[in-house]
């Protein structure tokens, strides 16, 4: 612990003295897309028994191939991301990190090039801690060679988790694997897990180190997930809104959008609030047995616009009226949202919205141009004092688009 102190002074001395050397890696202008193993695949590292769904390189493979050629690349989708569970118990004689050679037998650089051969990037998983969540080689002690191994091995994209670490240590550690993959001069996206292990994160600090960073518990295969991440998030407005913009995202976990948990309607609700949230979509699902829907929504071009919009503006809850709630997010062409009604009702009778434009501070005189964003239906022009009325299913969304007439921009 001694040795671990003296080297966050030593690095807080070169981050002082290092500037130029910040975060801006020009990185996740808009939130990163992509594909991950872990809701989906969780640790499993028994090849023996279940060859087709264990961690390793095969299943990477194959989900790149999935991801070039089944029309995901085509829509944004560009890393393709290892969670825990891909490493050997021990690192090699020099200290340096090493894949399990049984289920990586060619290792991670060459899978790296494979995967950059499908116009896509690799993204890897380490912990802050001494060890990673799934008890293997944790970074503690070993960030800067750590950070060197993965720019050798051409990783595009690191997420470094907090598992068996001392949180004191965070505010200085995660910064100075920042510092350290900078020295690489290989551009690496890096994704925070710091502020969802400490009690009061200061959000300003984390977003000068962390392209996105995770801030809630892990999502699971169930509605009452979704719910509650929606509800942290609303709760959290400003805080969160404040310091996410082009470059740095909050990260509510990835898209369980064609798993086992959520209905049609509540797969719709996450895609289209991790749009309006501007958060990074990484899908988590098996994309050899996707079903179409969840393929048709994980690629619907009008909500991945929204997500994607230019300006990274975080959308924010502006009311929640009887368990109904209100979202706003700016985007382009300026003076234009995209809105969600969510009815997290769950007493099976839809929730009527009836409200003037006025009311949500759509104030433009010539009018707007309405879209309903899942299946592109343009709904007509509304003045500011025109009624605009929807009907909301339980546990759904209704998602619009509105454009000062003025704006011939389509979203």
């Amino acid at each position: 612990m001694v040795y671990l102190k003296i080297a966050f002074g030593l690095a807080s001395i070169l981050l002082l003295c290092q500037s130029v050397l910040s975060l801006k890696n020009g990185l996740a202008l808009t939130p990163p897309m992509g594909w991950l193993s872990w809701e989906r695949f969780r640790c499993n590292i028994d090849c023996d028994n279940d060859p087709d769904n264990c961690i390793s390189e095969k299943l990477f493979m194959q989900m790149a191939d999935h991801v070039a050629a089944d029309g995901f690349r085509d829509v944004g989708y560009e890393y393709i991301n290892i969670d825990d569970c891909w490493l050997a118990k021990e690192r090699d004689a020099k200290g340096r990190l090493q894949a399990d050679p049984k289920r990586f037998p060619n290792g991670i650089k060459k899978l790296a090039q494979y995967i950059h051969s499908k116009g896509l990037k690799l993204g890897i998983y380490e912990d802050f801690g001494r060890k990673t969540c799934g008890g293997f080689p944790g970074s503690e002690f070993f960030l800067n060679i750590d950070a060197e191994t993965f720019a050798e091995w051409e990783v595009d994209f690191l997420k470094l988790d907090g598992c068996y670490a001392n949180t004191n240590d965070m505010p200085f550690g995660y910064p100075l694997m920042e510092f350290f993959l900078n020295l690489t001069g290989r551009p690496i996206l890096y994704s925070c897990s710091w502020p969802a292990y400490v009690s009061k994160p200061d959000y300003n600090a984390i977003a000068k180190s962390c392209n996105i960073w995770r801030n809630y518990h892990d999502i699971e295969d169930s509605w009452a997930s979704i719910a509650s991440i929606i509800k942290h998030y609303g709760d959290n407005n400003e805080k969160f809104a404040e310091v996410a913009k082009p470059g740095q995202f909050n990260d509510p976990d990835m898209l369980i959008i064609g798993d086992f948990g959520l209905s049609e309607g509540q797969q719709k609700v996450q895609m289209g609030m991790w749009a309006i949230m501007a958060s990074p979509l990484i899908m988590s699902v098996d994309l050899r047995t996707i079903k179409p829907f969840a393929k048709e929504l994980l690629t619907n071009k009008r909500v991945i616009a929204v997500n994607q919009d230019p300006l990274g503006i975080q959308g924010k809850r502006i009311w929640s009226v009887n368990n109904v709630d209100y979202w706003m997010k700016p985007i382009l062409p300026h003076g234009s949202y995209a809105i969600a009604f969510v009815n997290f009702n769950t007493n099976g009778v839809p929730k009527k919205i009836n409200l003037s434009l006025k009311y949500l501070n759509l104030t433009e005189s010539a009018g707007y141009k309405l879209t309903e964003v899942f299946d592109g239906k343009f709904l007509g022009i509304y003045g500011p004092s025109s009624n605009f009325t929807a009907s909301v299913d339980p546990t759904g969304i209704y998602m619009v688009t509105a454009i000062p007439l003025a704006k011939t921009t389509p979203v």
